[in-house]
Protein backbone atom coordinates (compact mmCIF):
# COMPACT_ATOMS: atom_id res chain seq x y z
CA UNK A 1 0.00 0.00 0.00
CA UNK A 2 2.83 2.36 0.99
CA UNK A 3 4.49 1.98 -2.36
CA UNK A 4 1.19 2.72 -4.14
CA UNK A 5 0.70 6.01 -2.21
CA UNK A 6 4.19 7.12 -3.21
CA UNK A 7 3.48 6.39 -6.85
CA UNK A 8 0.26 8.42 -7.04
CA UNK A 9 0.35 11.33 -9.49
CA UNK A 10 -1.33 14.70 -8.80
CA UNK A 11 -1.06 16.67 -12.04
CA UNK A 12 -2.78 19.80 -10.66
CA UNK A 13 -0.80 19.96 -7.40
CA UNK A 14 2.90 19.78 -8.23
CA UNK A 15 5.66 18.60 -5.92
CA UNK A 16 7.20 21.64 -4.24
CA UNK A 17 10.81 20.41 -4.08
CA UNK A 18 10.79 19.48 -7.77
CA UNK A 19 9.62 22.96 -8.78
CA UNK A 20 11.14 25.36 -6.21
CA UNK A 21 14.35 25.82 -4.25
CA UNK A 22 13.94 27.38 -0.79
CA UNK A 23 16.34 30.29 -0.20
CA UNK A 24 15.44 31.85 3.18
CA UNK A 25 12.73 32.04 5.83
CA UNK A 26 11.07 35.47 5.68
CA UNK A 27 8.05 35.12 7.96
CA UNK A 28 6.56 33.21 10.87
CA UNK A 29 3.35 33.48 12.86
CA UNK A 30 0.30 31.56 14.04
CA UNK A 31 -0.39 30.87 10.33
CA UNK A 32 2.89 28.94 9.87
CA UNK A 33 6.06 29.85 7.99
CA UNK A 34 6.85 31.78 4.80
CA UNK A 35 9.94 31.14 2.66
CA UNK A 36 11.59 32.98 -0.18
CA UNK A 37 12.15 30.47 -3.00
CA UNK A 38 13.30 30.29 -6.61
CA UNK A 39 11.49 28.60 -9.49
CA UNK A 40 13.94 25.97 -10.76
CA UNK A 41 12.81 26.33 -14.38
CA UNK A 42 12.57 30.08 -15.05
CA UNK A 43 14.63 31.29 -12.00
CA UNK A 44 11.84 33.69 -10.90
CA UNK A 45 11.39 34.37 -7.18
CA UNK A 46 8.29 33.29 -5.24
CA UNK A 47 7.06 33.19 -1.64
CA UNK A 48 6.04 29.78 -0.24
CA UNK A 49 3.50 29.87 2.60
CA UNK A 50 3.35 26.57 4.46
CA UNK A 51 -0.17 25.40 5.40
CA UNK A 52 -0.19 24.34 9.08
CA UNK A 53 -1.51 20.77 9.27
CA UNK A 54 -0.33 19.68 12.75
CA UNK A 55 -3.71 20.09 14.46
CA UNK A 56 -5.81 18.76 11.58
CA UNK A 57 -7.51 15.43 12.17
CA UNK A 58 -10.10 15.82 9.44
CA UNK A 59 -8.17 16.63 6.31
CA UNK A 60 -7.28 19.99 4.80
CA UNK A 61 -7.82 23.00 7.14
CA UNK A 62 -11.06 24.87 6.43
CA UNK A 63 -9.32 28.22 7.11
CA UNK A 64 -6.74 27.50 4.40
CA UNK A 65 -9.51 26.46 1.99
CA UNK A 66 -11.26 29.78 2.63
CA UNK A 67 -8.03 31.72 2.04
CA UNK A 68 -7.35 29.86 -1.23
CA UNK A 69 -10.91 30.38 -2.46
CA UNK A 70 -10.78 34.12 -1.72
CA UNK A 71 -7.34 34.52 -3.36
CA UNK A 72 -8.57 32.70 -6.46
CA UNK A 73 -11.48 35.14 -6.68
CA UNK A 74 -9.40 38.32 -6.21
CA UNK A 75 -7.35 39.45 -9.21
CA UNK A 76 -6.02 42.98 -8.75
CA UNK A 77 -2.65 44.74 -8.97
CA UNK A 78 -2.95 45.72 -5.27
CA UNK A 79 -3.74 42.21 -3.99
CA UNK A 80 -0.98 39.59 -3.73
CA UNK A 81 -1.24 36.98 -6.51
CA UNK A 82 -1.62 33.29 -5.69
CA UNK A 83 0.25 31.34 -8.39
CA UNK A 84 -0.50 27.74 -7.40
CA UNK A 85 -0.75 25.23 -4.54
CA UNK A 86 2.09 22.71 -4.19
CA UNK A 87 2.74 19.71 -1.92
CA UNK A 88 5.55 17.59 -0.58
CA UNK A 89 5.62 13.96 -1.69
CA UNK A 90 3.83 11.56 0.68
CA UNK A 91 6.29 8.98 2.01
CA UNK A 92 7.09 6.89 5.08
CA UNK A 93 9.32 9.79 6.20
CA UNK A 94 6.25 12.08 6.69
CA UNK A 95 3.82 9.26 7.65
CA UNK A 96 2.31 9.54 4.14
CA UNK A 97 1.00 13.01 4.91
CA UNK A 98 1.85 15.70 2.40
CA UNK A 99 2.63 19.24 3.49
CA UNK A 100 0.96 21.89 1.34
CA UNK A 101 2.34 25.27 0.27
CA UNK A 102 0.61 28.31 -1.21
CA UNK A 103 2.89 29.78 -3.88
CA UNK A 104 2.73 33.59 -4.20
CA UNK A 105 4.44 36.20 -6.34
CA UNK A 106 7.47 37.49 -4.43
CA UNK A 107 7.49 41.01 -2.94
CA UNK A 108 10.79 42.34 -1.61
CA UNK A 109 9.46 44.16 1.47
CA UNK A 110 6.61 44.47 3.93
CA UNK A 111 5.61 47.87 5.29
CA UNK A 112 6.48 47.02 8.90
CA UNK A 113 9.99 46.03 7.79
CA UNK A 114 10.45 49.26 5.84
CA UNK A 115 9.19 51.42 8.72
CA UNK A 116 11.51 49.67 11.19
CA UNK A 117 14.54 50.82 9.16
CA UNK A 118 15.51 54.41 9.99
CA UNK A 119 17.37 54.67 6.67
CA UNK A 120 14.10 54.30 4.74
CA UNK A 121 12.61 57.77 4.48
CA UNK A 122 9.24 58.35 2.83
CA UNK A 123 8.49 61.80 1.37
CA UNK A 124 4.91 63.14 1.60
CA UNK A 125 4.35 62.28 -2.08
CA UNK A 126 5.60 58.72 -1.46
CA UNK A 127 3.31 58.31 1.57
CA UNK A 128 0.42 59.37 -0.68
CA UNK A 129 1.34 56.64 -3.17
CA UNK A 130 1.45 53.98 -0.42
CA UNK A 131 -1.95 55.03 0.95
CA UNK A 132 -3.52 55.41 -2.48
CA UNK A 133 -2.55 51.85 -3.41
CA UNK A 134 -3.64 50.49 -0.01
CA UNK A 135 -7.06 52.16 -0.36
CA UNK A 136 -7.32 50.94 -3.98
CA UNK A 137 -6.77 47.39 -2.75
CA UNK A 138 -9.43 47.81 -0.05
CA UNK A 139 -11.88 49.35 -2.55
CA UNK A 140 -11.40 46.32 -4.79
CA UNK A 141 -11.85 43.64 -2.10
CA UNK A 142 -14.81 45.44 -0.48
CA UNK A 143 -16.46 45.81 -3.91
CA UNK A 144 -16.10 42.03 -4.22
CA UNK A 145 -17.76 41.60 -0.80
CA UNK A 146 -14.58 40.43 0.98
CA UNK A 147 -13.36 41.66 4.39
CA UNK A 148 -9.62 41.38 5.08
CA UNK A 149 -9.96 41.32 8.91
CA UNK A 150 -6.21 41.53 9.61
CA UNK A 151 -5.06 44.94 8.43
CA UNK A 152 -1.61 45.77 9.81
CA UNK A 153 1.71 47.05 8.44
CA UNK A 154 3.23 43.54 8.34
CA UNK A 155 0.46 42.39 5.96
CA UNK A 156 1.14 45.16 3.43
CA UNK A 157 3.74 43.98 0.91
CA UNK A 158 5.70 46.29 -1.39
CA UNK A 159 7.79 45.25 -4.40
CA UNK A 160 11.15 46.85 -5.20
CA UNK A 161 9.41 48.79 -7.99
CA UNK A 162 6.93 50.29 -5.51
CA UNK A 163 3.82 48.16 -6.16
CA UNK A 164 1.78 47.63 -2.98
CA UNK A 165 -0.09 44.36 -2.36
CA UNK A 166 -2.57 43.47 0.38
CA UNK A 167 -1.49 40.07 1.73
CA UNK A 168 -2.34 37.38 4.31
CA UNK A 169 -5.99 36.60 3.72
CA UNK A 170 -5.94 33.90 6.42
CA UNK A 171 -8.66 35.69 8.42
CA UNK A 172 -10.55 37.11 5.43
CA UNK A 173 -14.17 36.19 4.70
CA UNK A 174 -17.05 37.08 2.42
CA UNK A 175 -19.65 39.42 3.94
CA UNK A 176 -23.23 40.35 3.20
CA UNK A 177 -25.21 43.43 4.17
CA UNK A 178 -27.40 42.12 6.98
CA UNK A 179 -31.07 42.07 6.13
CA UNK A 180 -32.22 39.15 8.24
CA UNK A 181 -33.59 39.54 11.78
CA UNK A 182 -30.72 39.91 14.24
CA UNK A 183 -28.14 40.65 11.53
CA UNK A 184 -24.91 38.72 10.78
CA UNK A 185 -23.11 36.75 13.50
CA UNK A 186 -19.44 36.94 12.47
CA UNK A 187 -16.70 36.29 15.03
CA UNK A 188 -15.23 39.43 16.61
CA UNK A 189 -12.00 37.62 17.56
CA UNK A 190 -10.22 38.99 14.50
CA UNK A 191 -7.66 41.73 13.71
CA UNK A 192 -4.37 42.07 15.61
CA UNK A 193 -5.14 43.91 18.88
CA UNK A 194 -3.27 47.14 18.09
CA UNK A 195 -5.25 47.59 14.85
CA UNK A 196 -8.60 46.30 16.16
CA UNK A 197 -11.46 48.80 15.82
CA UNK A 198 -13.65 49.80 18.80
CA UNK A 199 -16.77 48.00 17.50
CA UNK A 200 -14.96 44.62 17.59
CA UNK A 201 -13.52 45.32 21.05
CA UNK A 202 -17.09 46.05 22.22
CA UNK A 203 -18.36 42.72 20.89
CA UNK A 204 -20.01 43.69 17.58
CA UNK A 205 -20.70 40.64 15.38
CA UNK A 206 -22.62 42.38 12.60
CA UNK A 207 -19.75 44.35 11.07
CA UNK A 208 -18.49 45.20 7.58
CA UNK A 209 -15.82 47.13 5.61
CA UNK A 210 -15.39 49.87 8.28
CA UNK A 211 -13.31 47.41 10.35
CA UNK A 212 -10.65 47.41 7.60
CA UNK A 213 -10.84 51.21 7.27
CA UNK A 214 -9.89 51.62 10.95
CA UNK A 215 -6.80 49.50 10.25
CA UNK A 216 -6.02 51.68 7.22
CA UNK A 217 -6.13 54.75 9.50
CA UNK A 218 -3.74 53.12 12.01
CA UNK A 219 -1.34 52.19 9.18
CA UNK A 220 -1.53 55.69 7.69
CA UNK A 221 -0.54 57.27 11.03
CA UNK A 222 2.33 54.77 11.27
CA UNK A 223 3.78 56.14 8.01
CA UNK A 224 4.86 59.16 10.11
CA UNK A 225 5.20 57.77 13.67
CA UNK A 226 7.12 54.68 12.38
CA UNK A 227 5.51 52.58 15.11
CA UNK A 228 1.92 51.39 15.86
CA UNK A 229 0.02 54.29 17.43
CA UNK A 230 -2.03 52.35 20.04
CA UNK A 231 -0.19 49.43 21.62
CA UNK A 232 -2.58 47.95 24.13
CA UNK A 233 -1.72 44.86 26.20
CA UNK A 234 -5.34 43.74 26.69
CA UNK A 235 -8.70 44.51 25.08
CA UNK A 236 -9.54 46.78 28.03
CA UNK A 237 -6.22 48.62 27.67
CA UNK A 238 -6.74 48.98 23.91
CA UNK A 239 -10.18 50.57 24.43
CA UNK A 240 -8.63 52.96 26.98
CA UNK A 241 -5.95 54.03 24.47
CA UNK A 242 -8.59 54.49 21.76
CA UNK A 243 -10.70 56.65 24.10
CA UNK A 244 -7.67 58.76 25.05
CA UNK A 245 -6.93 59.44 21.36
CA UNK A 246 -10.40 59.50 19.79
CA UNK A 247 -12.53 60.73 22.71
CA UNK A 248 -14.95 59.00 25.07
CA UNK A 249 -17.15 56.29 23.57
CA UNK A 250 -20.74 57.40 24.20
CA UNK A 251 -24.12 57.08 22.44
CA UNK A 252 -23.90 60.84 21.74
CA UNK A 253 -20.89 60.44 19.40
CA UNK A 254 -21.78 56.88 18.36
CA UNK A 255 -25.53 56.22 18.26
CA UNK A 256 -26.37 52.62 19.17
CA UNK A 257 -23.02 51.80 20.81
CA UNK A 258 -24.86 51.04 24.08
CA UNK A 259 -26.51 48.05 22.35
CA UNK A 260 -23.15 46.27 21.78
CA UNK A 261 -22.56 43.23 24.02
CA UNK A 262 -19.53 44.52 25.97
CA UNK A 263 -20.58 48.18 26.30
CA UNK A 264 -21.68 47.84 29.93
CA UNK A 265 -19.05 45.24 30.85
CA UNK A 266 -15.83 47.11 30.06
CA UNK A 267 -14.57 50.30 31.69
CA UNK A 268 -14.76 53.17 29.21
CA UNK A 269 -12.92 56.38 30.17
CA UNK A 270 -15.30 59.32 30.61
CA UNK A 271 -14.85 63.00 29.68
CA UNK A 272 -12.09 62.31 27.15
CA UNK A 273 -11.84 64.89 24.37
CA UNK A 274 -11.03 63.84 20.81
CA UNK A 275 -7.31 64.54 20.21
CA UNK A 276 -6.47 62.76 16.94
CA UNK A 277 -5.24 65.92 15.19
CA UNK A 278 -3.60 67.42 18.30
CA UNK A 279 -1.67 64.26 19.18
CA UNK A 280 -0.51 63.51 15.66
CA UNK A 281 0.29 67.01 14.38
CA UNK A 282 3.83 66.79 15.84
CA UNK A 283 4.50 63.95 13.35
CA UNK A 284 2.05 64.71 10.54
CA UNK A 285 2.66 68.25 9.34
CA UNK A 286 0.17 68.13 6.46
CA UNK A 287 -3.35 69.42 7.25
CA UNK A 288 -5.02 67.27 4.56
CA UNK A 289 -3.32 64.16 5.98
CA UNK A 290 -4.51 65.01 9.49
CA UNK A 291 -8.06 65.50 8.23
CA UNK A 292 -8.06 62.13 6.41
CA UNK A 293 -6.63 60.39 9.50
CA UNK A 294 -9.32 61.99 11.66
CA UNK A 295 -12.05 60.68 9.33
CA UNK A 296 -10.57 57.14 9.14
CA UNK A 297 -10.26 56.91 12.93
CA UNK A 298 -13.93 57.77 13.53
CA UNK A 299 -15.32 55.83 16.49
CA UNK A 300 -18.69 55.27 14.81
CA UNK A 301 -18.25 52.73 11.97
CA UNK A 302 -21.25 54.25 10.14
CA UNK A 303 -19.50 57.64 9.99
CA UNK A 304 -16.02 56.25 9.25
CA UNK A 305 -14.81 57.09 5.75
CA UNK A 306 -15.11 54.26 3.20
CA UNK A 307 -12.35 53.48 0.69
CA UNK A 308 -14.08 55.27 -2.21
CA UNK A 309 -14.52 58.55 -0.29
CA UNK A 310 -11.01 58.24 1.16
CA UNK A 311 -9.54 58.00 -2.37
CA UNK A 312 -11.43 61.18 -3.29
CA UNK A 313 -10.09 63.07 -0.24
CA UNK A 314 -8.14 66.29 -0.94
CA UNK A 315 -5.02 64.63 0.56
CA UNK A 316 -4.46 62.81 -2.75
CA UNK A 317 -5.29 65.77 -5.01
CA UNK A 318 -3.23 68.61 -3.52
CA UNK A 319 0.52 69.19 -4.03
CA UNK A 320 2.74 67.33 -3.61
CA UNK A 321 0.99 64.74 -5.77
CA UNK A 322 1.57 60.96 -5.22
CA UNK A 323 5.19 60.18 -6.18
CA UNK A 324 6.81 57.06 -7.64
CA UNK A 325 8.38 54.80 -4.98
CA UNK A 326 10.88 52.96 -7.18
CA UNK A 327 13.68 55.57 -6.93
CA UNK A 328 13.63 55.62 -3.12
CA UNK A 329 13.28 51.81 -2.83
CA UNK A 330 16.05 51.37 -5.42
CA UNK A 331 18.51 52.77 -2.86
CA UNK A 332 17.86 49.72 -0.64
CA UNK A 333 19.06 46.40 -2.04
CA UNK A 334 18.24 44.28 1.05
CA UNK A 335 14.74 42.88 1.55
CA UNK A 336 12.97 44.31 4.60
CA UNK A 337 10.40 42.18 6.42
CA UNK A 338 9.09 42.55 9.97
CA UNK A 339 10.28 38.99 10.74
CA UNK A 340 13.90 39.91 9.86
CA UNK A 341 13.87 43.38 11.45
CA UNK A 342 15.07 44.36 14.93
CA UNK A 343 12.32 45.62 17.28
CA UNK A 344 11.13 49.17 16.56
CA UNK A 345 12.35 51.12 19.59
CA UNK A 346 11.00 54.13 21.43
CA UNK A 347 12.65 57.54 21.33
CA UNK A 348 16.02 58.07 23.06
CA UNK A 349 16.17 57.01 26.73
CA UNK A 350 17.64 59.35 29.43
CA UNK A 351 21.32 58.35 29.60
CA UNK A 352 21.28 57.83 33.39
CA UNK A 353 18.29 55.49 33.45
CA UNK A 354 18.88 51.82 32.74
CA UNK A 355 16.14 50.71 30.40
CA UNK A 356 13.89 47.95 31.78
CA UNK A 357 13.72 44.83 29.64
CA UNK A 358 10.44 44.79 27.74
CA UNK A 359 8.32 41.63 27.74
CA UNK A 360 8.48 39.73 24.45
CA UNK A 361 5.82 40.88 22.02
CA UNK A 362 4.52 38.79 19.13
CA UNK A 363 4.49 41.85 16.87
CA UNK A 364 8.12 42.71 17.71
CA UNK A 365 7.50 46.26 18.90
CA UNK A 366 8.00 48.10 22.18
CA UNK A 367 4.95 49.79 23.66
CA UNK A 368 4.61 53.30 22.38
CA UNK A 369 1.44 55.34 22.57
CA UNK A 370 0.58 58.48 20.60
Amino acid sequence: MACKVEELEFPFCREVNAEYEKLAKIGQGTFGEVFKARNKKDRSLVALKKVLMENEKEGFPITALREIRILQLLKNENVVRLIEICRTKASAFNRFRSTFYLVFEFCEHDLAGLLSNANVKFSLGEIKTVMQQLLNGLYYIHSNKILHRDMKAANILITKTGKLKLADFGLARAFSLSSKEGGNRYTNRVVTLWYRPPELLLGDRDYGPPIDMWGAGCIMAEMWTRSPIMQGSTEQHQLTLISQLCGSITPEVWPGVDRLDHYGKLELPKNQKRKVKDRLKAYVRDQYALDLLDKLLNLDPKQRLNSDNALNHDFFWEDPMPADLSKMLGQHTQSMFEFLAPPRRRGPQPHHAAPKPAPPNPDQHFERVF
